[in-house]
């Protein structure tokens, strides 16, 4: 199945689900730092890569290959 056919309705809707979760994880993440609260800091970054992993998984199971690479 190529990418052509895997983008449709349901997957663009879903696919922006995801992205606002993502960016609203962010957002939190964000006001965290900003006001130097480390504790919701900590929590709001592990919410922000569930949101990170969820969105990648959901392309991964439509089949849309994505690389990532990190440098430290």
């Amino acid at each position: 199945m190529t990418l052509a056919e895997v983008i449709d309705d349901h997957f663009l809707r879903r696919y922006r689900e995801l992205l606002d979760a993502e960016d609203a994880a962010f957002d939190e993440l964000e006001h965290a730092y900003e006001d130097g609260d480390r504790a919701h800091f900590d929590a709001d970054l592990e919410a922000w890569k569930e949101a990170i992993n969820r969105k990648l998984d959901f392309l991964q199971r439509r089949g849309v290959q994505v690389s990532v690479s990190v440098t430290v």
